[in-house]
């Protein structure tokens, strides 16, 4: 069995010295950081609001159309009274949503759910900084 293992191993050294090592080409490095590079622009994401413009503008319209029915339809001009502190108050835009009833399971989640969203809107801003940091 030594034989053997010498004449492989003789073998082997012959193979050895008549091979040459192989040198990359000049621009393999730049080859290799290009593709490296593309692989980097692929994994990146481009950022996108949750919440587009247009959606924001027509909040923005919704609740400025809001005020402006309520300022108009609701209170006139003469209700509006100012107190020793500064305050503007109205009588007339009291009694406008005096009607209105809410239960205290919807008051609780009117107050509770703003907050609960807040906490995860951090929470999830962590994780997602941590995750994407480069």
């Amino acid at each position: 069995m030594r034989e053997s293992d010498k004449n492989i191993e003789q073998l082997i050294d012959k193979m050895m010295a008549e091979d040459k090592l192989q040198s990359p080409s000049i621009d393999f490095t730049s080859k290799i950081m290009a593709s490296v590079q593309i692989l980097e622009e692929k994994k990146l994401k481009t950022y996108k609001p949750l919440i587009s413009k247009p959606i924001w503008i027509s909040i923005g319209l919704a609740v400025a159309a809001l005020v402006i029915y309520v300022s108009l339809f609701s209170v006139s001009e003469t209700d509006f009274k100012i107190d020793e502190v500064g305050k503007l108050y109205s009588d007339r835009m009291s009694t406008a949503f005096s009607g209105i009833h809410f239960s205290k399971n919807i008051l609780y989640a009117i107050l509770i759910v703003p907050i609960m969203i807040l906490i995860q809107v951090g929470i999830l801003k962590n994780y997602f900084d941590k995750k994407y940091q480069l």
